[in-house]
């Protein structure tokens, strides 16, 4: 029975979202989400979820200078810089590297980088998450990822990655949206939501137990925190956060 409800709630949201489908159908929804759309909302709903998760990552970055190389410096990889909303909680004098597949946020990109001259910014590569062979192995003592997982093609590769770049002993850092509980009513909606929400959101899949690839990869030593972020209305309160060790 839920899953026919499921379906039947699905169809009426699909009719609500019927021109991006008829504009996706159509070849144009993709390139002007990308542009125009996702770096909007993507800044107008990060200034909201930065506020309701910045106290989790001061939690999480605190111990970021712990894994400074022996030269004494900190290199920092960013994975889907997006808009830098990161930056702050960097310790000063960092090295940071940024990526990202969508090149689009340049504003309010160079915003953020404005607001913080406390970091080096070495470079910006336009690559995605599950391809960074731009970056030489084992040259970078963190990796930094918020809220990308939920919308690569594989988890699996991209962690793969991680580690490849990551020199041994250095962290890699995470706080991302996950499914809920399956009896929930949230996992329900968040199951009713799933494909619209990947249409428009462009392809954050809503019910990911990223959990599960973390403890999957090969990391030394990992720390998974269960949080929720209170975002009212929206079908990603739950999150986990924490790092892993290489």
């Amino acid at each position: 029975e839920a899953g026919a409800s499921v379906l039947l709630l699905r169809a009426c949201l699909a009719l609500l979202a019927l021109p991006i489908y008829v504009l996706s159908f159509l070849g144009m929804w993709e390139p002007f989400c990308r542009k125009v759309f996702f770096p909007f909302i993507l800044d107008k709903i990060g200034i909201v979820h930065d506020k309701k998760s910045k106290k989790h990552k001061q939690e999480l970055f605190c111990n970021l200078p712990d894994f400074r190389g022996p030269s004494g410096e900190l290199r920092v990889l960013e994975i889907g810089t997006g808009s830098g909303s990161n930056f702050q909680f960097y310790p000063p004098g960092c090295r940071v590297t940024c990526t990202d597949i969508n090149p689009n946020f340049q504003q309010s990109l160079s915003r953020n980088m404005k607001k913080n001259q406390h970091l080096h910014y070495e470079r910006f590569l336009v690559a995605a998450a599950e391809d960074l062979r731009q970056v030489p192995s084992g040259s970078v003592d963190a990796v930094v990822c918020t809220l990308v997982l939920c919308s690569v093609h594989s988890v699996s590769s991209t962690l793969r990655e991680v580690l490849r770049v990551l020199r041994p002993g250095g962290a890699f850092y995470f706080l991302e949206h996950v499914a809920a509980e399956h009896s929930s009513w949230k996992y329900f909606w968040q199951q009713v939501c799933y494909p619209t929400w990947k249409l428009i959101f462009a392809g954050c899949c809503l019910t990911r137990e990223l959990w599960k690839n973390l403890e999957e990869a090969k990391f030394s030593e990992l720390k998974i925190k269960h949080i929720s972020v209170a975002l009212p209305w929206t079908p990603i309160e739950p999150h986990i956060m924490g790092y892993g060790v290489k």
